[in-house]
């Protein structure tokens, strides 16, 4: 068994106060490099990123403008793939998801491993119930999307991407550049028979209350990302019944 390559990706939009410790964090739990993806910061950001890059196990890219959290982890997976990189767990900024849970995602980790490693959150008291519940919406159409159980929360944002097999997905569908991809590229990875596998991840809502998600636009670009998946797996029934009928026959046979 070939040992995989893997890497932290971590794409930052104006989290200066936060970067640093979850940076530190997951430096502490993981021992893996670091590839920092500015998608436009301030310049208040921009020079935190600036220091953290002259450790010897970070590498930071940097956007000019501002593209949405989509666009910096499709550019932070194409430089992972080109400094030769199998695998990038992605991680969000603002130090929400518990490192002690990180471990997990690059267990037993092989170069060939293609599965998609996807994070659920187990919450503590401290996420808002207005967010609690509305993640539902998402999860009944991604059930419905993919016609399975499989993905149990596309929201997380802890994910270990195998680069090369999502790249090649992506070449394919765009899958959006904003929070659009977060649930668009799992739906796309089940369509396409990809293997998941969900690991729980503990939540705090957050260290630095910093939320980037633009009510109108963002829900503008959510609606309309899951009126097209419908509309996929309309035109995949066939195959995602058949699929669903022949996992059950399997079962029942066991």
């Amino acid at each position: 068994m070939t040992p995989a390559r893997p890497c932290v990706l971590i794409p930052v939009y104006n989290h200066e106060q936060a970067i640093g410790r979850t940076c530190a964090a997951i430096r502490e739990r993981l021992g893996l490099p670091l590839l920092l993806v500015d998608d436009g910061s301030d310049p208040a950001c921009a020079a935190t990123l600036d220091a953290l890059a002259a450790a010897d196990d970070v590498q930071l890219i940097r956007l000019p403008r501002n593209r949405g959290k989509g666009a910096a982890v499709k550019a932070g997976l194409a430089e992972a793939q080109r400094r030769g990189y199998t695998h990038a767990l992605q991680v969000d900024a603002d130090g929400q998801h518990d490192p002690a849970d990180l471990p997990a995602f690059v267990a037993d980790l092989a170069a060939d491993d293609e599965r998609l490693r996807i994070g659920y959150p187990r919450f503590d008291a401290s996420v808002p119930r207005h967010r609690f519940y509305a993640r539902y919406l998402t999860h009944g159409m991604v059930w419905l999307d993919t016609l399975s159980f499989a993905l149990r929360d596309t929201m997380c944002g802890v994910k270990l991407f195998p680069v090369a097999a999502t790249r090649r997905l992506l070449a394919r569908h765009g899958c959006g550049e904003r929070m659009q991809l977060d649930t668009e590229l799992p739906v796309r990875w089940v369509w396409a028979g990809g293997e998941v596998l969900n690991l729980p991840v503990r939540v705090h809502y957050p260290l630095d209350g910093v939320s980037h998600f633009a009510l109108g636009r963002d829900n503008a670009l959510l609606v309309a990302m899951h009126l097209r998946l419908f509309a996929g797996m309309l035109c995949r029934l066939p195959r995602l019944v058949w699929r669903h009928v022949k996992r059950t026959t399997g079962r029942n046979d066991a």
